[in-house]
């Protein structure tokens, strides 16, 4: 009987444990605030990558992720850019650095996106209600949203790195499409002035539809 009652103690004990790391992720999640300005870098991707003609809605994952392959079950490392040769190694090792530090835990993003198309979140229990700072375009409420979300699908950020001159900048993004595609991209940008643009763009993996997903490589 006591055996029964030290073992039920335990399991009290991990589950007390769990429920307050768990609490103590989110609140960290809420201390730490992506900076207004890495927004127009997210603005110029989504711009430059993602929207077309007829893009009408976009979903946004509301946390950022910490990874860079579906199947990848820890936070990114320095090791993972040297083993995947990602972008032949020509990244700047202070950008690499800066990544991997930024991106050790998922980070909540906030309604500061501006590139001129209507958006919504999406948390676990699905798609947010719009936020007052959302300022959507003026086009009426989102009618028919499952039509128009399906021009362009879900897309999952993560954090913004920079060097130490702020004259580069990387992040990943992937695109989850509703007829079960999708890809994951590793986007390095360049300042010029105060512009930013492009400067090369590594596909670390792609999903068929009913496949799973299959690096680049």
């Amino acid at each position: 009987m006591w055996e029964h009652v030290r073992v039920a103690g335990w399991l009290v004990l991990v589950l007390c444990v769990i429920h307050d790391n768990r609490q103590a992720l989110a609140e960290r999640q809420e201390q730490i605030i992506v900076p207004v300005e890495d927004y127009a870098l997210y603005d110029q991707v989504v711009t430059s990558k993602f929207l077309t003609n007829q893009t009408s809605v976009v979903l946004i994952e509301r946390l950022t992720v910490s990874r860079l392959y579906p199947d990848q079950d820890v936070p990114t490392t320095i090791g993972l850019f040297d083993e995947h040769d990602l972008f032949d190694r020509r990244l700047p090792p202070d950008l690499v650095r800066d990544f991997v530090y930024k991106n050790r835990q998922p980070v909540r993003l906030s309604a500061h996106f501006q590139f001129g198309v209507r958006y919504r979140f999406v948390g676990p229990e699905g798609i947010e209600e719009p936020e007052v700072a959302l300022a959507l375009p003026a086009a009426g409420p989102l009618v028919g949203l499952t039509q128009d979300l399906s021009l362009l699908g879900r897309l999952v950020f993560s954090r913004v790195a920079y060097t130490r001159p702020l004259d580069q900048a990387l992040v990943y993004v992937e695109q989850h499409r509703h007829d079960g595609t999708g890809a994951g991209f590793l986007i390095w940008l360049q300042r010029q002035a105060t512009t930013w643009s492009i400067n090369d763009t590594e596909v670390l993996w792609s999903m068929r539809a009913s496949e799973g997903a299959s690096g680049s490589e």
